[in-house]
C-alpha cells in the first residue's frame, strides 16, 4: 500500500512510519520541520521519503497528498500541549492545527478517494462517572480547549469521509519526545518525594504498540470509532508512577494527592479516562499488550 503519515517527528508518527516501513509499505512521512528530526530507529525511517508540510496550509496539503496519491493517510499530527492550549495567544494556532489542519487532510484524502486514520483523545468527553466510555458514545463535553479542537477535528473527518477510523487514545508515552514516564523518572532522580494525582483514572498507551494497531487498521476496511490503550486494567497517575519507579529501580517516595490538591494545571483534566476497547477484538484487531509489559519494554529501549 501507498501510505502517507503526518507528524512523524512526534511520539506516535515516529513509531507509525517505522512500523509501516517494517511491513514493506510504500510510505511517505511529513511534518512541519525542514527535515526529519526524530530518533532514528535503526535505519528504518531513513528508507522512507520525508516531505515538509504545514497542515494548516490547505493548498499545500491538497497538492502534496494529490501528488503522492496515497491509499491511506494516518494522521497523528496535532497540538498536544494541553495546558499551553489554554493561553489566549495560543488558541488560534491550536485551532488551526487540530481543527483546520485535520479538515485540510480529510478534504485531500477525499480528493484521492483514500482512507484516513485519525488520532483523537479521551479529552473529547467530560470525564464524569466511573464507567468506561463506549467509542460510539456521542455525549461529548470537553473540559479544555485542546479537547474542544480535537472534537471539532473528529466532526470534520466524519462529515467529509466515509472511509475513516477515529481512534481515541489516552496517556501516551513513546521513545520520540517528552512524556509522563520520562518526566517522572527525571524528577525522581532529583527528589526524595514526588506528589502525583490519584483521582484521575485511565490506562497508558505505548506508541510502539499503538502503531501496530494503526497499521493493521490502514490495511483493512473495518471503519468507525475505536478506543485504543494498552490492556492491564485502569489505574491512576499515582499508580502509574509507583510502577515506573519500581521497574526503573528508584526509591523515590510517591505521595498521592487529589487533582484539587495538586492544583498546577491550567487545563481541566477528566477524572474518568476509562475507555471501552471491546470493539478492537470484536472487529478482528489484536488488543494492545498490558501497560505493565509495555512499560518494561519501553524502559529497556529508552535512554533515560
Amino acid at each position: 500500500m501507498n501510505i502517507f503519515v503526518t507528524g512523524v517527528c512526534g511520539q506516535l508518527g515516529h513509531d507509525v512510519i517505522n512500523e509501516l516501513v517494517r511491513r514493506g509499505h510504500d510510505v511517505t512521512g511529513s511534518d512541519i520541520f525542514p527535515q526529519y528530526s526524530g530518533i532514528m530507529d535503526g535505519s528504518a525511517v531513513t528508507k522512507a521519503p520525508y516531505v515538509q508540510l504545514d497542515i494548516t496550509d490547505a493548498d499545500a496539503v491538497m497538492r502534496v497528498i494529490g501528488e503522492i496519491h496515497p491509499d491511506a493517510v494516518i494522521h497523528p499530527a496535532a497540538w498536544t500541549a494541553v495546558d499551553a492550549a489554554e493561553d489566549e495567544d495560543n488558541r488560534p494556532k491550536v485551532e488551526a492545527i487540530n481543527h483546520i489542519g485535520t479538515r485540510n487532510i480529510a478534504l485531500a484524502v477525499k480528493a484521492v478517494d483514500g482512507k484516513m486514520v485519525h488520532i483523537s483523545t479521551d479529552y473529547v468527553f467530560d470525564g464524569k462517572g466511573d464507567s468506561p466510555r463506549d467509542p460510539d458514545d456521542t455525549d461529548y463535553a470537553p473540559l479544555n480547549y485542546y479537547g474542544v479542537t480535537k472534537l471539532e477535528a473528529e466532526r470534520e473527518v466524519s462529515s467529509i469521509l466515509d472511509k475513516f477510523y477515529i481512534v481515541r487514545i489516552a496517556w501516551a508515552f513513546g521513545l520520540n519526545g517528552a512524556n509522563f514516564v520520562k518526566t517522572m523518572i527525571n524528577v525522581g532522580k532529583k527528589h526524595d518525594t514526588v506528589r502525583v494525582v490519584c483521582d484521575q483514572i485511565g490506562t497508558p498507551t505505548y506508541m510502539f504498540d499503538l502503531a501496530k494497531l494503526l497499521a493493521d487498521m490502514a490495511e483493512t476496511d473495518r471503519y468507525g470509532y475505536y478506543h485504543a490503550t494498552n490492556e492491564g486494567g485502569y489505574i491512576s497517575w499515582y499508580d502509574f508512577c509507583v510502577e515506573i519507579y519500581r521497574q526503573y529501580g528508584l526509591d523515590t517516595k510517591v505521595i498521592p494527592v487529589t487533582t484539587e490538591e495538586y492544583g498546577l494545571s491550567k487545563a481541566a483534566r477528566p477524572e474518568n479516562s476509562r475507555l471501552d476497547k471491546s470493539k478492537i477484538p470484536l472487529n478482528g484487531f489484536t488488543p494492545l499488550p498490558t501497560w505493565q509489559d509495555a512499560l518494561s519494554r519501553y524502559l529497556k529501549e529508552a535512554n533515560i
